[in-house]
Order: structure tokens, then sequence, then C-alpha cells
């Protein structure tokens, strides 16, 4: 693969794996386009990486922003690449959790993703090689007690990636999923930071996802999930779903002793 060759439109720019993904890709001569809310952190990641990059600060669940978003990229010579990274978590019981916080979390990780990449398709839509890559969750694929608004994002998204790289296998657009697990970013909450450490879950740093990211983009693969057990967990939920459902039954009363302290008292 010719990096250096490559222009990426790049959401969720200013995150944790955003920010590594960056990096990344901008060492290997990667032309970057780097898309988030932050004007602030999107400039001072700019210029801290290697080479020259464009910023566009937009709201992506915004349609007038996304429109203006497209023009710019249009305006700065298309693009080659386009990492839909943006995302953001909630953890709460459903009943303790807001329509609008549902909302958000859904407008956010899956329209928001959906609706850029159908505006940028005609940019990619090339004589070469072009790349689409959905950034999910190994919660796209296994429900999660107290993460049921993320897990509908992250499952519609894997399914919205799928569905896509299918209706799109005849063309120059290769369309990729990725998956990580827990991971140690601002998105995780002081008390997800807790209950992951209480179920003796596994997190990685954003540069082990970026690591993951490019071996994906290197690979003949569409689809990539990190790290073990996680790995045979997705493959268990997708064949065996009840062998699930009973271990992390088993984690239930951790998981409530987290988001919901008072859960025993309202059942008496």
């Amino acid at each position: 693969m010719n990096w250096e060759n490559q222009r990426c439109v790049l959401t969720g720019a200013a995150g944790g794996i955003g920010q590594a993904i960056a990096k990344t890709l901008a060492e290997k001569g990667v032309s970057l386009i780097l898309v988030g809310r932050n004007s602030m952190k999107l400039h001072t990641l700019a210029e801290a990486l290697p080479g020259n990059h464009d910023v566009i600060c937009a709201d992506l669940s915004c349609a007038k922003e996304r429109v203006a978003l497209v023009t710019k990229v249009a305006e700065l010579g298309g693009l080659t690449m386009l990492v839909n990274n943006a995302g953001v978590s909630h953890l709460s019981l459903l009943e303790d959790t807001d329509s609008t916080t549902i909302e958000s979390v859904i407008e956010t990780n899956l329209l928001a993703p959906m609706l850029l990449t159908q505006a940028l398709l005609p940019h990619l839509q090339q004589n070469r090689v072009t790349y689409i890559v959905n950034i999910g969750s190994a919660f796209g694929s296994i429900g999660f007690a107290g993460q049921s608004a993320y897990c509908a994002s992250k499952f519609g998204l894997r399914g919205f990636t799928e569905a896509l790289m299918r209706e799109l296998a005849d063309s120059n657009i290769r369309v990729s999923y990725l998956a990580p697990r827990a991971t140690a970013t601002a998105i995780n909450s002081d008390v997800a930071n807790a209950m992951n450490k209480a179920l003796g879950n596994h997190v990685d740093t954003p540069e082990t996802v970026a690591e993951h990211f490019v071996a994906l983009l290197e690979s003949a693969q569409n689809r990539g999930f990190i790290g073990f057990p996680e790995r045979l967990f997705v493959k268990l939920n997708g064949a065996f779903p009840s062998l699930v459902d009973k271990a992390l039954l088993k984690k239930l009363p951790i998981i409530k002793r987290f988001i919901a302290p008072t859960f025993q008292e309202k059942r008496l």
C-alpha cells in the first residue's frame, strides 16, 4: 500500500484513538484532514504531526456542518480514505438513561457516519483503490448490560459496514470494520474505568488500536477484532449466544454495583 499517496478524512481526530491513528498515518506520509468539534485540540494536533495537514471543525450530527465539510474536502482536493472514528459512550441501565442521551449516542455513532459516508462516496469513486474504515467496538457484536444505547449504535455500525462492503464489492472502494475492545481514552468515565478493573477486562492503549488499524489496511481482510478473549466471545456470541448469556450473567452483580448502586435497595 502506498501510504504517501493517501489523503484521509479522519473524524474524531482529537480523541485518544483518533490522535493515535493520526500520528501513525502522518508518520507514514498520509495527508490528513482532521475533523472534530474542538478546534484548539485539532490545530494543536495538526501542528504536532509531521507533514502538512488540514483541520475542519464540525459537528457531524448537524446536516449543515456535514455539507460544509464535504464542500471543504472537495476544495482541498478530495480524498482517498475516510475513517469514521468519532463516537461517544454512555454507561447506565436503560431505565436510568434519558431519551436525549439515547438519541445523541445513536446519532453520533451511527447516523452521522452513515450520512457522511453517503455524502463523500462520489469523491471516493475513482480509478484507483480508495478506503472506508469504520471504527466499531467489541460491543458491536456482544450486547453488554449497562451499554444498551452504545451497543445498539455499534451493532448498527457493524451492520452498515457489512452491507456497504457487499454493496461496493464490485467497485474500487474497499470497506473495512475495526472493532477495538476497552481502550484507555477519555471517552471512558471514571465509573467505566473502575468497572473494567473490577471485571478484569483488558484495556488497550490507543497506540495498539492504531497498529491494528494499519495492519487491517495492509492485509486482505475487511474485518478486524482486537484482543483475546474478546475475539473468542464475538465468535461464541454469534454461534452459541446462550453460552455468553450465562458467562455475562455471572458478571451482572459487579456491573450493577457500579452503574446502579441502589439496585438492591430498589428491589427490596
